[in-house]
């Protein structure tokens, strides 16, 4: 269905309200989201094994607001079905600072949306966010002191394992977080040694998965924001200061341009997102948790250089995003490498200069350098057609290192997979001689260019002093 034809249709999404309550040792949130004259939607949240009085202890004024904020990131997820060009809150208000927040965050959050449903959010009152209830009581943040201990977010990847790994062996006290454990994330955390991880389970409305296969809209929103919100409210009720997330330098980098504005697939991965976040947090949710990537200052290719030196997690982990889609919730998730998409390729070729290839082809089952198919988006990953791909991959500049490395391994042992001869006779000799990737010096600097991105350190982060040198002895002890 086209988006104008939805946005007239159905001009109004509320969010009517929200609740908790403590029940069987956990913590159960509730929501309540109509779009009106189409459907109501009920989603849920269940964070498991919290004890009443870990609740009891926090204020309700603040737990209301922690609670009320998480269901505004939350309904995206169910708004973006129609776009509706208005948005109603009831029950608390938001200040015009709040507002203009919340906006920006869904204008960039939300860009892939806007590009692949062909919606211009640059319309005049393309949106409009209500809040205009009678203040029922003055907004109350979370004051307190926290312990000195971190919250780490775990997904099934590499990169929250290297900064688990890293703060395991300065000894700093971890708890383990995890949105909906998949296998791979629940043996991850088994073998990092995560005894008592905090395990939150999200229930998604299925009345929105029926609007989905009737062909409402649909597409990406920003699920790192989510997160964030979400490691808010946990690190406040199990008395947690440091949130340490595993987003990386890459992320700062956009896809394409659209209606004049960078699309970036993982802006809420961003150091952008995360200096506004912080901001936010600080003023209207918690005074006292410090939120910040532990990864920040590295590329993707640094940190998977690292990865390299922990092999009892390399047939555990799994980065590829298609292994855990559903279609319409009808297609179960394969929980293994899929071989053809922009992320395992990218994976595959950053693994490649730093493992064996027998134990990176064990790895994934497959030598996706030996896949033909794969060469467009080998081309589109470095950034010689098309744009880079919509998914959580490193810039261009060091996808490109990633190909260079991996090209040199297999000359000095005499192979030629095909995508790697491809890269030899076409792509080497266009970027090192003709200087078609923009950034990067023209032969004979590529060595030059390559070996800064692997030993770059990046200063733009938000890394409380005492968590700096951690990460750089690591990076330290990696050799180019």
């Amino acid at each position: 269905m086209k988006a104008k034809v939805l946005r007239k249709k159905y001009p109004k999404f509320i969010y009517k309200d929200y609740s908790y309550k403590v029940s069987k040792k956990s913590l159960e949130i509730f929501f309540d989201f109509e779009i009106e004259a189409l459907a109501s939607f009920k989603p849920k949240l269940i964070i498991e094994n919290i004890d009443g009085s870990q609740v009891e202890k926090i204020k309700k004024q603040v737990l209301d607001n922690l609670v009320f904020n998480l269901g505004l990131i939350e309904l995206l997820s169910y708004w973006k079905a129609t776009c509706s060009p208005i948005i109603e809150i009831k029950k608390r208000n938001l200040n015009k600072e709040q507002i203009k927040w919340w906006k920006n965050l869904i204008i960039d959050g939300m860009g892939q949306f806007f590009y692949e449903n062909k919606i211009n959010w640059r319309a005049p009152n393309f949106l409009t966010i209500n809040s205009k209830i009678p203040e029922n009581e003055p907004l109350e943040i979370f004051r307190g002191m926290l312990k000195k201990q971190v919250l780490t977010p775990v997904g099934g990847g590499k990169d929250s394992i290297v900064t688990l790994e890293i703060l395991k062996k300065v000894k700093f006290p971890i708890r383990c977080f995890s949105l909906n454990p998949t296998n791979n994330s629940s043996k991850l955390m088994k073998i990092a040694g995560c005894s008592d991880p905090i395990i939150v389970k999200r229930e998604i409305d299925p009345r929105l998965l029926e609007l989905n296969q009737k062909g409402f809209l649909n597409g990406h929103t920003p699920f790192s924001a989510y997160l964030a919100f979400l490691s808010i409210l946990t690190a406040v009720i199990f008395n947690l200061k440091y949130i340490a997330f595993s987003n990386e330098r890459s992320s700062n980098e956009g896809n394409l341009m659209y209606l004049g504005r960078e699309i970036n697939h993982q802006y809420s991965k961003s150091f952008n997102f995360e200096k506004k976040f912080k901001k936010y947090s600080k003023k209207y949710l918690v005074e006292d948790v410090e939120y910040f990537s532990f990864l920040r200052p590295l590329y993707e290719i640094q940190i998977t250089q690292i990865f390299s030196h922990y092999p009892k997690y390399f047939m555990s982990f799994l980065s590829c995003n298609e292994a855990f889609k559903t279609k319409s919730g009808t297609k179960k998730p394969t929980g293994k490498w899929c071989f053809n998409c922009p992320k395992c390729l990218f994976i595959f070729s950053c693994l490649y200069p730093f493992i064996d290839k027998e134990k990176l082809v064990k790895i994934f089952g497959q030598n996706l350098f030996e896949k033909k198919e794969l060469l467009s988006l080998m081309k589109e990953l470095i950034g010689i057609e098309k744009f880079k791909p919509f998914e959580c991959v490193g810039t261009k500049k060091e996808t490109l290192t990633a190909f260079y490395l991996s090209w040199k391994k297999t000359n000095r042992i005499g192979e030629e997979p095909i995508l790697l001869k491809y890269f030899k006779n076409k792509i080497l000799p266009r970027t090192i001689r003709k200087g078609f990737i923009r950034g990067l010096s023209r032969y004979p600097k590529l060595e030059k260019e390559s070996r800064q991105i692997i030993t770059s350190w990046n200063k733009k982060h938000n890394l409380p002093k005492n968590f700096i040198k951690y990460l750089k002895k690591s990076l330290n002890t990696t050799k180019f």
